[in-house]
């Protein structure tokens, strides 16, 4: 049964890597892509989704996967003003769809996006990864100036979830989720996925919630897509294969507490997993991890365990590499080079091959 490999494209004049390199990585079909230059809460065009078409149709790739979509704040606070981006949010699902997408990824973390505190901590091989150190965190008195520090570090790129003009009011958006516990939240969530699910299910197009990345509260902001339990509530939010999960294994596995296989074989059997990112992180200490090489032995999670668990349950949905080192002298988007995961790519699908051939 075959599996979809794909690939996040930042897009043309925005990302290092183009279309060309990307062919050339044996087992890549889809390009998992977005429109970075769209704030939350804007439609998505017609015109301007074509665009990104016609370029990535021109090498043969599908565009079946969209990461992200994001959510804006209003919806996940709460606020009156919800409805109005509920509503693009609905257009957005309508015009993506007529280009064949299948499957948008989204998160509703508070405030910020996937965080780390170093974007490029040098390894004993010479690379060097992100990684997250709580301790850092917990000494953090001005939320504005690590995230000025971060957006620094990424140099000319920008990072995914942390537009410059949403950080630019940090101190309004804390303000505003002041008030916003871990049950406002999961209010929200079902709030949106109501009023989003229907529209999803008469244009066949599923939403995949991603992981909150790391898995635990920071600065004080409540998260909710943590573990397996507050999974299963997501899913019960509104019980339609169409809400389903964007299981991210470095970001669900920095908790060592989550089993990520186990994890696999619950919703990938229920099919709710509609898109798998599959990486390798490594523990370095009480609420302390740094990305690894895909490779099983080069970090803390059995990426052999996680792929058959998703053979097994019969998985036949979209992948992709995640995070990877930034390796020969590379320079690039943090986390987001060629190499290292082109290297992952085909060792996913190595794997994928071989458990493939050994269940036959």
């Amino acid at each position: 049964m075959p599996m979809k490999m794909g690939w996040r494209w930042y897009g043309e004049g925005n990302d290092p890597i183009s279309l060309s390199d990307i062919k050339q990585i044996p087992g890549v079909t889809s390009i998992v892509w977005a429109l970075h230059d769209k704030m939350p809460g804007e439609i998505w065009e017609i015109d301007e989704i074509q665009k990104v078409a016609d370029q990535i149709h021109a090498y043969g790739f599908d565009m079946d996967v969209v990461e992200s979509v994001n959510v804006h704040d209003d919806i996940k606070i709460g606020l009156p003003t919800r409805d109005k981006y509920i509503e693009n949010y609905k257009q957005c699902i309508r015009n993506l769809s007529k280009f064949g997408v299948k499957v948008i990824c989204y998160n509703f973390m508070p405030v910020f996006d996937w965080t780390r505190t170093d974007l490029a901590k040098p390894r004993f091989d010479g690379a060097t990864v992100l990684a997250y150190d709580q301790s850092i965190i917990d000494c953090i008195t001005d939320p504005q100036a690590f995230a000025d520090r971060i957006q620094q570090g990424a140099g000319d790129f920008e990072m995914a979830g942390w537009e410059p003009e949403r950080m630019a009011e940090l101190k309004k958006l804390f303000a505003q989720y002041a008030s916003v516990s871990h049950e406002d939240l999961f209010r929200n969530l079902q709030y949106f996925l109501k009023a989003v699910i229907p529209v999803c299910e008469q244009y066949d197009v599923k939403l995949a919630i991603h992981p909150d990345d790391p898995p635990w509260d920071i600065f004080g902001l409540p998260r909710i897509c943590t573990n397996a339990e507050n999974v299963r509530r997501i899913l019960s939010l509104v019980d339609s294969p169409y809400n389903g999960l964007t299981l991210c294994s470095g970001s669900m596995g920095s908790n060592p507490c989550n089993d990520i296989p186990a994890m696999v074989r619950e919703f990938g059997a229920q099919g709710r997993i509609h898109f798998a990112h599959v990486r390798n992180i490594r523990f370095t200490g009480p609420g302390q991890f740094e990305e690894a090489a895909h490779f099983s032995g080069d970090g803390s999670l059995d990426l052999y365990e996680i792929m058959k668990a998703y053979h097994d349950v019969g998985f036949d949905g979209y992948i992709r590499p995640d995070h990877g080192r930034m390796i020969w002298d590379e320079q690039g988007r943090a986390g987001y080079g060629l190499y290292d995961r082109a290297l992952g790519a085909v060792y996913l699908s190595g794997l994928w091959e071989a458990l493939e051939k050994g269940s036959k």
